[in-house]
């Protein structure tokens, strides 16, 4: 069966009492990383566990409809994500190793000093200069459309593989307390209280998006690969604007969770969030300093 035979949704196979998952043709995303995607979401879920072998590729061929070429490069993209060692003759295999824990952090704000986890992170600045505000960064900063605005691009490292990357506009009269250098060292919003800004609130947003060419490049992962992607604005106590940030995190080794519980209202019952110290993916509690050096906001504390 050819790739262009691929529908969209889920079936089960009466006799084998099995789901099978289908791709989307018309998407974005290569149809050998809608494998890849599924694969990994069936590893990290537990339906597939360490040790345990992976469909091969006539396997695959056959759930997906594909073509052996686009079932191998799924299956290699699962190698080059270290989640399964490959063998001639012997097939696939989850390996027993389990890859390096994400960072968690809590949605109501916790996102924590990565540095106090003893994990090796680095920021590295890719980009750093002034640029003319367009309208969407105008209005986000409070400024007038073609202010000049300091513009920074940033990876950041986590266990020698980049997790999150960063562009972050600050008006120029801040900016100009400090230089790239500086940047490449101290987390941005030290920066911002070292120049006198006296840092106070946020609001954030978060959502999902695709790596386009230059972010998959930065982040070692495929174009068109989902990503975390966070927007903040950050006020000081005058609630003037003094940094908009765009973060965009890999999924694989960063995500958010929530607490709740349920509380009884005027209303009815109803579910409110709380806040929670986060953990590591597996269990472990730890501090963590995100890509934002914010301190405490209402239902927690944030870094960047």
């Amino acid at each position: 069966m050819g790739d262009s035979s691929l529908k969209t949704g889920e079936k089960t196979d009466g006799d084998a009492g099995r789901r099978y998952s289908r791709l989307d043709p018309e998407a974005r995303v290569p149809l050998y990383h809608q494998i890849f995607i599924i694969l990994r979401n069936r590893i990290y879920g537990g339906e597939i566990t360490p040790g345990d072998l992976v469909p091969g590729e006539q396997e695959l061929c056959h759930e997906f409809g594909v073509s052996r070429i686009t079932a191998k490069r799924a299956l290699n993209e699962l190698a080059d994500a270290g989640l399964v060692v490959r063998e001639r003759g012997r097939g696939t295999r989850v390996i027993k190793r389990p890859p390096a824990p994400a960072v968690t952090a809590s949605i109501e704000g916790w996102l924590e000093n990565i540095s106090l986890m003893g994990l090796a992170t680095e920021a590295r600045v890719l980009d750093f200069g002034y640029v003319p505000a367009n309208e969407d960064i105008a209005t986000a900063l409070g400024v007038e459309q073609g202010a000049q605005v300091q513009r920074a691009v940033r990876v950041r490292i986590l266990d020698d593989e980049p997790m999150s990357f960063l562009v972050t506009y600050v008006p120029a009269d801040i900016g100009r307390h400090y230089d790239r250098d500086d940047l490449n060292t101290t987390p941005l919003l030290h920066l911002l209280e070292r120049a006198g800004v006296d840092v106070a609130s946020a609001r954030q947003t978060i959502s999902a998006t695709i790596a386009d060419g230059e972010v998959a490049a930065a982040l070692s992962v495929h174009a068109g690969a989902p990503l975390i992607e966070v927007r903040r604005v950050v006020r000081d106590g005058a609630e003037r604007p003094v940094e908009y940030i765009r973060v965009l995190y890999r999924p694989d080794l960063y995500r958010f969770e929530m607490s709740m519980r349920r509380v009884q209202e005027e209303e009815g019952m109803r579910w409110t969030t709380q806040g929670a110290a986060p953990s590591a993916a597996g269990g472990r509690s730890r501090k963590a300093q995100d890509d934002s050096d914010l301190q405490p906001l209402a239902g927690g504390g944030l870094h960047d």
